[in-house]
């Protein structure tokens, strides 16, 4: 599993004209079952996303993000062996 820390570098007016694009990229990945969770932090500076995959293939996923396509955001990516979780994830780790 990976964890994605969204950086904003951009001021939040920047970051909400891209907001509605930046949700139907990270949807098509719900879709296809790799993203777990997301959303925005608090102070919004950033969001944290949740995923399943290597970490090479989330960096290519990233890419298509309009977000980083617009240079709004920097990542940190960080993968962890999740070895408790809930009963809702049992078959996805």
């Amino acid at each position: 599993m990976l964890i994605i820390d969204v950086i904003y570098t951009k001021p939040l007016e920047e970051i909400d004209k891209y907001l509605v694009a930046h949700r139907a990229f990270l949807q098509r990945y719900y879709d296809l079952g790799i993203l777990i969770a997301s959303g925005p932090k608090n102070p919004r500076v950033g969001g944290i996303i949740i995923a399943l995959g290597s970490q090479e293939a989330i960096e290519k996923i990233l890419q298509e993000d309009p977000f980083y396509q617009h240079e709004l955001a920097s990542y940190k990516i960080t993968e962890f062996q999740a070895v408790k979780y809930c009963e809702a994830l049992k078959g996805m780790v």
